[in-house]
């Protein structure tokens, strides 16, 4: 999916997957029929994916800050990057 939102242009295609909620429960793929996935861009911006089954809405990119982006990589059950990849830091010790 591409989106421009607020003028700067947003692509899951060219970004890079960073985690999501996508995952096999035993009965299918989609978590009652929405998914979201976190993505960073080459630039190193972060935008949510959010993708519907739900006849009357869309799928849309919702851009979030790196604080938001750490919340939801914290949330988000599949992560494809480490945390260290992701943001270009070690998470901190408790």
């Amino acid at each position: 999916m591409k989106a421009i939102v607020n003028r700067l242009s947003y692509d899951t295609e060219t970004a890079t997957k960073v985690a999501t909620d996508y995952y096999w429960d035993g009965h299918n793929w989609d978590r009652n029929g929405r998914n979201v996935t976190l993505y960073r861009t080459p630039n190193g911006r972060f935008f949510l994916h959010r993708e519907t089954r739900w006849q009357g809405e869309r799928d849309m990119i919702e851009p979030i800050s790196q604080e938001g982006a750490k919340n939801f990589y914290e949330e988000l059950p599949e992560k494809k990057l480490t945390w260290s990849e992701a943001f270009g830091e070690d998470p901190q010790d408790a």
